[in-house]
């Protein structure tokens, strides 16, 4: 079917090409990976952007025995196709398939499993530093997205690297846009590069005029050394990285394979840290996806035609799915007219957490802070320090990278900010380092933080509501799914008037005996389902409970539960250890109460692989069969134990 593409099943079948060859396998491989992604959903603009740089680094290098490192990892989708990847690339992020991100489990072309942005140059410069205490010859490249250069980590990691001295390449990918289009002034800075005409032209021509001038001796020459360094950083236009210790190069077409892969060859063998600044186009070759690289950024189905997008088709007409994230972000505008005082946050994640339209309504009231989630937390700290409301809208695994500035800047400081948890639980395509099963866990031992998890799209409204109002840290934990009630219009929801619960209410939704299923966030609804299925199936009459908060736990109303139902069963989405049954379990053993009917259904102690959500909460039991199916089996060995128990008295 492809000329070339067929017949490279590893790097080193790209050398046998000339760079006219390799220019027609940069378009099989677009037609390739649009043919893929439109039938199995990907990311799709970033990997189209970056076709040639890829080919030209695994020209250059062997990567078997050099180190290439990415940062983000869904660039890396060309860098697995030339990698012996091809043939499994319809499992692209699939269960048990290819990963979507780069994943050491795959391939010895993957030095690390990644999905977050900003470690890139730390573990590259690692490599580098050991590569040198163990003595071995290696080149160490780190592809880093202009976003990816935002985060502290990444500052932090030039600043070492240019001190350090080893030999260490960064390839700076700039195509302006990170998910959605990159900010802050770093990017402004980039943008100056890009757009300087002037530059080579002056130094060219400034130092053709200076070495033409006759030397007078050794002092005239000193002198010229010192003005050319001074022109020089005068006009220099990666200066920054070339203070920070880098030698720069750059910036280059990123889709000319012929300069890329000259300066490759010239600057490989440069000791050292290098940064090579190279100018690509998010979305390349496909006019969509360049037109519009946040929608292709990671795309639903679409035609391969044209790009138009496939709209999944509603199961029966009264059904309306409503994303949380969408009632959530609709949610907040609301609140936000009747309270000047709340702010919206993102980090670099405005379409995804749902603050986009938040961002148009009050431009004034709205941050996009980059890929900076320990800022976004500091920034809100002193906004709420000013009496703000802030609100900073991240993803559960995200939110993670700022766990310090939530206990230092947030909780010691007593502040009144929200935190709007997007993707908490099984995530599914995305795979482990997407998952937002911790934070539970990593927010429920911080003094003074609040925990809510709605059962639907009107208690995240509520909880919004209430969570405004509360003078201590409170933090609103949704999955990437649609609400269960598919009637809901935020247009009928009464925003003005007070929340219909407190903080630390719980409520009982179906009244049973003896089994009683606690369910927490979007688990309440399945426990309803299989409490509906025991009824049906096996006349066993459940107590459904909704704790809507795991901090504070209503401990009246559960402590009454437990102590009149002879078995318990607590469900989340979320890890076990550290999570809201370990909460439950905890608060139990306070009062002196026996918890061993106490029976936790959550993720167990492993890093839960890509799929679709819905299969992945099957296998893990933690959906209203598995809910079922693990009531069934404990009443089942209950009956077989007390059957034996007669046999062996008679």
């Amino acid at each position: 079917m492809y000329k070339y593409l067929d017949e490279i099943n590893a790097p080193g079948d790209l050398r046998r090409l000339n760079t006219e060859s390799l220019n027609q396998l940069s378009k099989e491989i677009r037609e390739f990976i649009l043919e893929a992604v439109s039938k199995n959903p990907g990311h799709l603009a970033s990997n189209l952007g970056i076709v040639e740089l890829t080919i030209a680094l695994h020209y250059c290098y062997e990567f078997d025995i050099d180190k290439l490192v990415f940062d983000v990892g869904h660039q890396c989708y060309v860098h697995k196709i030339l990698t012996g990847r091809r043939k499994e690339f319809t499992t692209l992020r699939q269960h048990s398939g290819l990963s979507g991100f780069p994943n050491k489990k795959e391939s010895i072309y993957d030095p690390f499993t990644t999905g977050h942005s900003g470690d890139a140059i730390s573990t590259a410069l690692g490599l580098a530093c050991g590569y040198d205490i163990l003595g071995k010859d290696r080149n160490v490249v780190a592809v880093v997205g202009d976003g990816g250069m935002g985060p502290g980590m990444s500052m932090e990691a030039l600043n070492h690297a240019g001190d350090l001295k080893n030999n260490l390449l960064v390839v700076l990918n700039d195509n302006k846009v990170a998910i959605s289009e990159t900010v802050g002034a770093f990017s402004k800075y980039l943008n100056s590069i890009r757009t300087d005409p002037m530059y080579n032209d002056l130094k060219k021509e400034f130092f053709h005029i200076l070495n033409s001038i006759p030397l007078l001796g050794k002092p005239v020459e000193g002198v010229l050394e010192q003005i050319t360094e001074r022109i020089k950083r005068a006009t220099a236009p990666g200066q920054i990285f070339v203070e920070l210790g880098f030698q720069y190069f750059g910036p280059i077409d990123g889709h000319d394979i012929d300069q890329l892969i000259e300066t490759l060859k010239d600057i490989k063998h440069l000791k050292g840290p290098k940064l090579l600044h190279v100018i690509t186009c998010k979305g390349k070759g496909f006019k969509p996806a360049t037109m519009n690289p946040t929608q292709y950024h990671s795309a639903g189905n679409f035609e391969f035609s044209n790009g138009e997008i496939i709209e999944k088709k509603v199961e029966t007409p009264v059904q309306k799915k409503q994303p949380y994230t969408n009632v959530f972000g609709r949610a907040v505008i609301e609140l936000a007219k009747i309270n000047p005082k709340i702010t919206g946050i993102t980090a670099a994640m405005p379409d995804g957490t749902g603050l986009a339209d938040f961002g148009k309504e009050f431009p004034d009231r709205y941050f996009d802070v980059g890929i900076c989630e320990q800022h976004a937390v500091g920034l809100a700290s002193g906004m709420a320090t000013e009496g703000l409301k802030p609100l900073a809208a991240i993803y559960s695994t995200f939110l993670q990278r700022a766990y310090d500035q939530v206990f230092h800047d947030v909780c010691l400081q007593e502040l009144g900010i929200v935190f709007a948890i997007d993707r908490a639980g099984i995530v599914g395509n995305d795979g482990p380092t997407h998952n937002g099963a911790f934070d539970i866990a990593y927010l429920r031992h911080l003094p003074g933080m609040i925990l809510m998890a709605p059962k639907n799209g009107e208690e995240l409204c509520e909880m919004l509501k209430l969570a405004f109002t509360c003078k201590q840290p409170v933090a609103i934990r949704y999955p990437k799914d649609n609400i269960p009630d598919n009637e809901f219009e935020i247009a009928d929801f009464a925003f003005d008037k007070d929340p219909e619960f407190k903080v630390g209410d719980g409520e009982i939704l179906r009244m049973g005996s003896e089994v009683a299923v606690i369910g927490y966030g979007p688990t309440v609804q399945y426990a309803l389902e299989a409490a509906d299925m025991l009824s049906r199936n096996a006349g066993i009459k459940i107590t459904v409970v909704n704790a809507r908060f795991a901090k504070p736990l209503d401990n009246e109303l559960l402590i009454d539960v437990i102590k009149n139902h002879a078995h318990v069963f607590t469900v989340e989405d979320h890890m076990l250890s550290g999570g809201f049954g370990s909460a439950i379990i905890e608060m139990v053993n306070s009062r002196g109460i026996n918890c061993c009917h106490i029976v936790r259904l959550g993720i167990p102690d492993i890093f839960v692989e890509a799929g679709n959500r819905g299969a992945l909460l099957k296998n893990l039991g933690l959906d209203a069969t598995g809910i079922y199916d693990k009531v069934m089996e404990k009443l089942e060995k209950i009956v077989h134990y007390e059957s034996k128990l007669g046999v062996a008295g008679a």
